[in-house]
């Protein structure tokens, strides 16, 4: 099965259970990869049919039948190779005026990959990002773009970054979608057919003939994401993409991300700052964490936090006092017991596994209100 079956196959289970709003995201991806306007007319007409009948009876036969037919045009569609896009080496930057200085980072980004960066808020984030897309320029090591380009005009069409803080623009967000669309060279026969397409995949279809001052940040922020597909980037950098949408926007925001990143025919790379640690984690490919400006990975044989892969960290919540759970924890080879903003963080060695702490805390009683294994998981860096 290659990417595009097991994607297919995915709907599918999606609309066994009625799992409408996201079948019809997938549908327009589907759609956007035939590249078809025949199939953008189909598209388009199928959202204007949901919009005047919701909850109708025939809306899952109306679906699977777009499917049948997207699945039978794209089934024999080449797949695209995954290849390294943006390599960045022994990128540093200093400023002779301050005590900052970023780096040295090295990370590979390929097609269809997703690259999270992740720390403390003044550690280098934006100033990376601004450096991979060359807003800035390395005090040492370089950035190499394994993707063709004429000017450095047709690197920014390619290599895309939409900063936390984006410019205001006026008129409507549908004409300025219409107007982006044409400056990228879509026809005028497929431009709206692209435009609505864009809109409902990124849920705003509702919020079309809306003004700049009339959407919220995070439809601001959506309104840029949708500028930005209509370019055809192979890249996307995105500051702090999360900061404005509450935790159930956060997870849809990525759950799109991910999707818009591996398509099967039209891949791109994204590299995406946030604080939303867990949430990031769980999308990402790749997770890159930021100390001071210093990068560092999870596991690195040369580093000392290499141990810590063989170790169990546990992070919890708990009413018991810290000398009342380090009496009770002992019992599993506890190396350390940390109380952390509000959170404990046990530390256990490689002889003892999740199942064992859970067993110990149902035995002892131990309340807990919430838990999470984080031995995997770049939280630890964060532990003071």
């Amino acid at each position: 099965m290659n990417e595009f079956e097991r994607q297919f196959t995915e709907v599918r289970d999606l609309l066994r259970f009625d799992d409408y709003p996201l079948v019809v995201k997938r549908i327009i991806d589907f759609t956007l990869d035939t590249a078809d306007i025949a199939f953008y007319q189909k598209a388009n007409t199928l959202l204007d049919w949901l919009d005047s009948n919701v909850n109708h009876p025939d809306t899952k036969q109306k679906l699977d039948a777009l499917l049948d037919e997207l699945y039978a045009t794209l089934i024999n569609k080449p797949l695209s190779e995954r290849y390294k896009i943006l390599e960045a080496t022994e990128v540093k930057k200093s400023y002779s005026a301050a005590a900052f200085a970023l780096g040295p980072v090295n990370l590979e980004l390929f097609e269809g990959d997703i690259v999270g960066l992740v720390g403390e808020n003044g550690n280098g984030k934006t100033t990376l990002l601004r450096l991979l897309c060359g807003e800035l320029y390395a005090t040492a090591g370089q950035v190499i773009y394994n993707f063709t380009y004429k000017d450095l005009y047709d690197l920014r069409t390619k290599l895309v970054y939409i900063p936390q803080r984006t410019d205001t623009w006026r008129g409507s967000m549908y004409e300025n979608l219409v107007f982006t669309a044409a400056s990228y060279g879509y026809s005028p026969e497929e431009n709206n057919l692209i435009v609505e397409l864009i809109i409902a995949r990124l849920g705003l279809r509702k919020f079309r003939k809306h003004s700049w001052k009339n959407l919220s940040s995070g439809y601001k922020m959506r309104f840029e994401l949708a500028r930005m597909l209509l370019r055809k980037p192979k890249v996307l950098l995105i500051d702090e993409p999360l900061a404005n949408l509450d935790i159930l926007a956060q997870q849809t925001v990525l759950e799109d991300f991910r999707a818009i990143a591996k398509s099967p025919f039209r891949p791109m790379g994204i590299i995406l700052s946030s604080q939303q640690l867990y949430e990031v984690e769980k999308t990402s490919d790749q997770v890159i964490f930021l100390k001071n400006g210093v990068q560092k990975n999870l596991y690195d044989a040369h580093s000392e936090d290499t141990q810590h892969e063989k170790q169990l960290v546990i992070e919890f919540e708990s009413e018991w006092t810290q000398n009342t759970l380090n009496d009770v924890l002992q019992e599993l080879n506890l190396v350390s017991l940390q109380f952390n903003g509000g959170t404990y963080i046990a530390t256990f060695t490689s002889a003892t596994t999740v199942t064992h702490f859970l067993k110990l805390v149902i035995d002892q009683q131990v309340p807990l209100g919430y838990f999470r294994n984080i031995s995997n998981s770049t939280r630890r860096f964060f532990v003071s």
